[in-house]
């Protein structure tokens, strides 16, 4: 826990010799810096490790996801593909540029880059479920539904009962109409694996709304609501199911605390038009993308 003293030793060896141990004092001092919430600090020391130095690539890796933190996505991505250059077999620098281009809606490069972590594994393990589940969220939204699948049933085959693929897959095939039963099932495993998620929870209830069971949409989408307090579109989802269940007022301060939580964008609009006319305007549904529970799960999945 001495943070500070570590810290005056490894600047200290840094400025004797910036090349200690191949690049080693610089990257720890770069990770006690980054650790401490000194961003920029960290990501020159990261950047001041030596071209030819052991650690030169794993300081550049950490140097990208600091930029990444810090919303400085260019930079972040020359980082990223100079880690990735230097190591191209090292598959986290692939995973965590990938996750960067999906946090930024950038689907179908991360769908590419995913694809190129999964070449470097060649016997997938329980702890590999991640990459064909997140592989699997790009390809989704990109349309390509039939890639998705399968990468999410690889994950539950690598992971039986992963609560975040369970939902992610049973909504998306309510969404769509197929094979309601078992879909039904996986969301309900999921809830009942994490009973105090509400983004999951808020599927389920979703999903019920989406089958016209609107009385079970309520239900469950309350719950959603008292777990995820702040989340606009869980209370948009409510106010929906309120009105569905002719429960007209109740509907009206659901759509407005959506808004006074930060509802953005297509949403606020949606919800603006619903509190201005008094009544439930429903979007044109896209025939295949998943609706507002998979994009309040991926803002989730963005920031954890």
């Amino acid at each position: 826990g001495g943070i500070e003293v570590a810290s005056l030793y490894l600047r200290l060896s840094h400025y004797l010799d910036p090349n200690t141990a191949g690049g080693l004092a610089a990257l720890s001092l770069g990770n006690l810096l980054d650790a401490s919430g000194q961003g920029d600090a960290s990501i020159a020391v990261f950047e001041s490790i030596a071209p030819d130095a052991p650690f030169r690539a794993l300081g550049v890796l950490r140097a990208a996801l600091a930029l990444d933190r810090m919303d400085k996505t260019e930079e972040a991505e020359r980082a990223f593909k100079e880690a990735v250059a230097r190591e191209p077999d090292a598959i986290q620098t692939y995973i965590s540029y990938a996750n960067m281009l999906r946090g930024r809606e950038r689907f179908a490069e991360a769908a590419e880059i995913y694809s190129k972590a999964v070449e470097r594994v060649p016997a997938p393990a329980k702890a590999d479920w991640s990459l064909f589940y997140f592989r699997g969220i790009a390809y989704e939204r990109t349309k390509q539904w039939d890639k998705a699948e399968a990468d999410f049933r690889k994950a539950l085959e690598l992971f039986p009962d992963q609560p975040l693929v369970l939902n992610y897959l049973g909504y998306s095939l309510v969404d769509m109409g197929r094979s309601l039963e078992e879909a039904m099932a996986m969301i309900r495993k999921a809830v009942e694996l994490r009973p105090t998620d509400g983004y999951i929870v808020d599927s389920l209830g979703w999903a019920y709304y989406r089958l016209g069971r609107y009385e079970e949409a309520v239900t469950e989408l309350e719950r959603a609501v008292s777990l995820r307090a702040d989340d606009p579109v869980i209370h948009d989802h409510l106010g929906d199911a309120y009105w569905k269940a002719g429960r007209y007022l109740e509907a009206q301060f659901q759509w407005r605390h959506a808004r006074d939580f930060g509802a953005e964008g297509p949403e606020l609009e949606r919800i603006l038009r619903k509190i201005a006319e008094r009544r439930l305007i429903e979007e044109q549904k896209d025939a295949f993308l998943g609706s507002a529970p998979s994009q309040a799960l991926l803002r989730f999945l963005s920031r954890a």
